[in-house]
């Protein structure tokens, strides 16, 4: 009776620690705008970001907990008014079906935060595929050894 009282005692600790990570994640003070879009999936206004006509070469990291989102190498021009990747770094993006049922929403993997959306079928690359994503939802952090972003030479 003992070991089963420990049991169903010990499968809320088990359970809560599953759900720790996120909880115990270095997530950094977002301004009224910023947890507007990241936290209440909000939109920017289209070219009005940052990191939409960003050239330069690095890794974009995501702006609540840092994780490395995207590659410039991966960047291409869609001229839709947003940052466009045709690829994510692996394990780094998660998609979610979007409330409106027409849409999939792109959230970072490791904190949950909103990025933006991810459209197949387009036409813009090869691979096919547009993560388009809201400047405010990254951090750029410039690599002088990474490649040239796609159509941006």
């Amino acid at each position: 009776m003992f070991r089963l009282l420990f049991i169903f005692c010990l499968i809320p600790v088990v359970m809560q620690a599953q759900n720790q990570p996120k909880d115990s994640l270095k997530l950094r003070k977002l301004t009224t705008e910023e947890a507007r879009v990241i936290l209440y999936k909000g939109t920017e206004l289209p070219f009005t970001g940052t990191y939409t006509d960003n050239k330069e070469t690095g890794t974009y990291h995501c702006k609540q907990c840092d994780a490395p989102l995207y590659r410039s190498k991966d960047k291409f021009n869609s001229f839709c008014g947003w940052p466009s990747f045709d690829d994510e770094i692996d394990g780094a993006v998660k998609r979610i079906p979007d409330a409106d049922g027409e849409r999939t929403e792109i959230v970072c993997a490791r904190c949950g935060g909103h990025l933006g959306h991810v459209f197949l079928g387009e036409g813009f690359t090869a691979k096919n595929t547009r993560h388009c994503v809201n400047s405010i939802s990254m951090v750029f952090k410039a690599d002088s050894t990474a490649e040239k972003p796609k159509g941006m030479e």
